[in-house]
């Protein structure tokens, strides 16, 4: 080979090499380079159920996570995001990830994380179904109506008004992709949980089912709002009532029967609805709750006051505690002295 032909070969090695290296740098940063532009450190990136790689960077791409989503694509293809590689979750990102580390974190649920689910006390299944739909992949309407399903009801050993005896506020972590009749079967697997031996042994020895303390539980809970400490006392209180066939009379479930839960005072109106939420009316306990009790009301209950009371009626001081009695004629007292104090501050209804 002459030597201006081995020049001009060298010299197309050398362009071809500086070629290679130019389109090998840019393979590279669009596979390690970052991708992921987000103004905080890092973000939460939510995969519904039933997404493929086009929602996923249809997302990604929606709420300004990347740029260059071409390059992102062409990752996802090489590294077989999609199928049963695409889990739906939770994901945090973090700034500056590049491509790579990006769908190695998204494929197969590898970064995926739980969330905290949180609901308090609440009147119904109606609020608990809110608040849980704020943190998990489950609508609120769709959890209503898994709720009310007769047939999850039975599968559960419940009725329609037992059924939410069955929840125990708390926090819980769970996957973020939880569907209703999953959230469902956790709740039933805590409830089985917190009704240890221990707790199933106090109820034996009240006399009461585990969905009838949980009743019970939340009229004590109804009655005494503000101070959880005289809940056992309350508690013992309506056993004894209970255990003597005595009607529980308990303000509550009135306001419970009527509907009305702006009511301030019950007045003798009120006590003639004909409901079995109205304790006036009937003996024993109501067929469910009349909201959904904390675990420490019910272990109020589960661990009452042995007293001899069987009357009571807020103080008359407005403390929010209770004056107690166990005979009729020093109750007729405490209550006449709360009705004047209610009187006087201009309480008709």
């Amino acid at each position: 080979m002459s030597k201006p032909k081995r020049r001009r070969f060298r010299l197309f090695l050398l362009v071809l090499l500086v070629v290679a290296a130019f389109v090998g740098k840019k393979i590279y940063d669009g596979i390690y380079g970052a991708i992921v532009d987000i103004d905080t450190e890092t973000a939460a990136f939510y995969v519904p159920t039933g997404s493929d790689q086009a929602a996923v960077l249809h997302e990604l791409q929606e709420q300004n996570f990347i740029d260059k989503i071409g390059k992102l694509d062409w990752v996802m293809e090489q590294k077989n995001f999609k199928g049963q590689n695409i889990v739906p979750g939770k994901y945090t990102l973090r700034d500056g990830m590049s491509a790579a580390e990006l769908v190695d974190h998204l494929r197969a649920g590898r970064g995926k994380e739980e969330v905290k689910v949180t609901f308090s006390s609440s009147r119904f299944l109606d609020d608990v179904a809110g608040k849980v739909a704020r943190t998990i992949e489950a609508d609120s309407l769709v959890l209503l109506e898994a709720f009310n399903n007769p047939e999850i009801q039975r599968k559960y050993g419940f009725s329609r008004e037992t059924f939410p005896t069955m929840f125990l506020p708390d926090t819980y972590q769970m996957d973020w992709a939880t569907d209703a009749e999953s959230f469902i079967a956790r709740m039933a697997k805590e409830y089985k949980a917190f009704w240890n031996e221990v707790r199933l042994e106090s109820a034996r020895e009240i006399g009461l089912s585990q969905s009838r303390i949980t009743i019970l539980a939340s009229i004590v809970q109804a009655e005494q709002q503000l101070y959880p400490d005289e809940r056992p006392r309350i508690a013992g209180l309506y056993i004894n009532r209970l255990n003597r066939g005595m009607r529980l009379q308990s303000d509550p479930t009135v306001v419970y029967a009527v509907g009305d839960f702006n009511i301030n005072r019950v007045l003798t109106k009120h006590l003639s609805v004909d409901s079995p939420y109205n304790t006036y009316m009937y003996k024993g306990l109501p067929p469910g709750p009349i909201n959904i009790p904390s675990k420490t009301s019910i272990d109020a209950v589960l661990n009452a006051e042995d007293n001899r009371y069987i009357y009571m009626c807020a103080k008359a001081d407005f403390s929010g505690y209770h004056a107690f009695a166990s005979t009729l004629s020093e109750h007729n007292r405490n209550a006449r002295a709360f009705q004047i104090a209610m009187n006087q501050r201009g309480i008709y209804r």
